[in-house]
């Protein structure tokens, strides 16, 4: 089984987020493919296999699968179109989350998601205590999704991980105004429930974040900078109930799985 390991959300290697891809003809057991995730260590292992006229995809963390993924399934229409079918100009996946078009734009690729419906809640003292500061506002989706004043605040944060799971919402999304012209937003993402302490770049963290910058903005498109240690860039676009995220990709190594 042959392995690619890409970097999404970025131009230069060691950045971005990290995914392995895995593409195959058929299927293998479901604990094989855990075996594989966890061995991997990433955030992200992605598995696909041809079905139609595009790819069925499943995303398996350290902790399990999951519903969506936004930076492995940007890694893996970037090693489908780049190396598996290059006269393609766009794939579509088949996923636990309906199917989703990626659409590769020069050194873009386009991936058309769903936005989740944002529901506010209280800040609760629980919320201040595992993020070690009180957010301003907060919204559940998927994930929770708190909002700070600073994107100072953003950037510090070191939250009680072990409290975060403790929280409602799969994920623990934070985000904030950018101070810097060049983005709209920063933000970071925390999955201690998927085993994943801090997702470098959230692709469908983004499902929550931009729905709630584009109605405080009044803007429809919107740049995100998710400012982890590896740090990642976000290209957003809100469609009505959907959100077009635009990345970069860079290949890191392909490998060959001996089992």
């Amino acid at each position: 089984m042959k392995q690619y390991i890409v970097d999404a959300f970025t131009d230069q290697v060691f950045h971005g987020n990290p995914a392995a891809v895995c593409v195959m003809d058929t299927w293998p057991e479901e604990e094989t493919m855990m075996q594989i995730t966890c061995e991997n260590n990433l955030s992200e292992t992605a598995f696909a296999v041809p079905e139609g006229d595009g790819y069925r995809l499943r995303w398996f963390t350290p902790g399990g699968e999951i519903d969506l993924c936004g930076h492995a399934t940007l890694g893996t229409a970037y090693v489908i179109l780049t190396y598996l079918k290059p006269e393609w100009s766009e794939v579509t996946f088949y996923t636990m989350s309906g199917a989703l078009r990626v659409v590769k734009k020069g050194d873009l690729f386009e991936m058309d998601f769903p936005a989740y419906e944002l529901r506010p809640v209280a800040v609760t003292p629980a919320m201040t205590e595992a993020l070690g500061v009180r957010p301003e506002e907060a919204y559940m989706g998927r994930d929770l999704l708190c909002v700070f004043e600073k994107e100072e605040t953003v950037r510090n944060l070191a939250p009680d991980l072990e409290k975060v799971k403790e929280l409602d919402g799969l994920l623990l999304q934070v985000t904030a105004k950018s101070i810097n012209p060049s983005c709209d937003c920063v933000s970071r993402s925390f999955a201690p429930k998927l085993n994943v302490a801090e997702d470098p770049v959230c692709g469908s963290g983004h499902c929550h974040i931009i729905p709630y910058w584009a109605k405080k903005t009044g803007k429809d498109s919107l740049i995100a900078y998710q400012a982890s240690r590896r740090g990642g860039t976000l290209y957003c676009k809100m469609d009505g109930s959907r959100i077009q995220i635009s990345g970069k990709v860079v290949l890191y190594s392909v490998s060959e799985i001996c089992i």
